[in-house]
């Protein structure tokens, strides 16, 4: 079942286009990430939907129900729907309680007892009720931030950019803690950022935008697996890129011949492995190259390899490194991916 539903909407600022035709579907309950760089339009997305904006032409529905097109246009605060902005915008004159039901009409039953139900579900403790935003850490103030957003039982959930501003432990933690609060409250969300690990992790699917377009949507797997062109593959993570020719499965390139995921094309194509897939060969077998740079990284390594009259990038553990200046052999595992060059 889709809860939300956008249908070839776009958006422009004068002469600039920012949303170009956008079609998305977000499945109920599920976790949606948007991904792109500063400028691709996914802000501008996520105002439209949230209803900040309004569309120039196509239709956004929520649950069956047209919030925007041509003739209709429901405003903000009839949406039903929850926002979290990158800076948690907490209220500084008001205590972590007052902040929490601020949304939440004084006199209505229950009142306090759902916002004591709030501070358990983002597993803040009940004492820190009175306290005031100055008080609490980063991590603590997006947790108050996200309670004061589901206060009203929204629909659906609008995450812009919450975590950049926190350290990268705390920001791990914090963005674990968010999507373990909203699953288990079986609230739709959907996650701006342009940080890639971070919409991988967080996200049962995933939407690439570039140039105010979005270029791809599928799981984190099937993306980072499976991009459509070299701009996409580049953006969700290391990638080897090289010129190959294709013929019944295999490609024949710098690496020697490698199995592709595609048997059906054939002639001159572009193939993409993640350095992952590029392991050192230990019984000699395999594509030489020589190391000219090695990146530390504790548990693992970069290494940066001349192959031919190509420079590619491989990963191996500290027990398998090599020196600088080394010759060592490579072997592909796994299916390079077939780039689609007709995008």
């Amino acid at each position: 079942m889709s809860t939300l539903d956008l249908r070839s909407v776009s958006k422009s600022y004068g002469a600039v286009l920012a949303i170009d035709r956008v079609d998305l579907k977000v499945a109920a309950g599920s976790r949606t990430a948007i991904v792109g760089a500063s400028g691709s339009g996914k802000t501008t997305l996520l105002r439209l939907i949230a209803g900040f904006e309004a569309p120039d032409t196509g239709a956004v529905a929520l649950n069956g129900k047209t919030l925007a097109d041509q003739n209709v246009f429901v405003p903000a605060h009839h949406r039903h729907i929850g926002y979290l902005p990158q800076d948690g915008a907490l209220f500084p004159h008001l205590s972590v309680e007052r902040n929490i039901g601020f949304g939440l009409a004084r006199d209505i039953p229950g009142r306090d007892a759902r916002i004591a139900e709030l501070m358990d579900l983002v597993a803040l403790d009940r004492t820190m009720l009175k306290r005031w935003p100055h008080e609490l850490s980063g991590g603590q103030q997006q947790r108050v931030a996200l309670a004061r957003a589901m206060a009203q039982r929204p629909q659906l959930m609008l995450l812009d950019e919450p975590f950049s501003a926190l350290d990268t432990g705390l920001r791990a933690a914090t963005r674990k803690a968010v999507a373990k609060v909203l699953s288990e409250s079986g609230i739709t969300t959907i996650l701006v950022t342009h940080d890639q690990a971070e919409a991988l992790s967080f996200a049962d699917q995933v939407g690439v935008m570039r140039n105010a377009r979005l270029v791809q949507v599928g799981s984190p797997a099937e993306l980072y697996a499976r991009p459509r062109d070299p701009a996409t593959a580049e953006f969700l993570g290391e990638a080897i890129i090289l010129p190959a020719t294709l013929n019944a499965g295999w490609a024949d390139c710098c690496l020697g011949r490698v199995a592709v995921d595609d048997a059906t094309r054939s002639g001159p194509a572009q193939i993409m492995l993640r350095p992952e897939q590029l392991q050192i060969a230990t019984d000699g077998t395999g594509c030489p190259g020589i190391v000219i740079d090695i990146d530390f990284g504790g548990s693992t390594s970069a290494l940066t390899i001349q192959v031919a009259e190509r420079v590619i990038l491989a990963r191996c553990t500290n027990a398998q490194m090599p020196t600088v200046g080394a010759t060592i052999t490579m072997a592909p595992t796994g299916l390079a991916h077939v780039l689609d060059e007709r995008i």
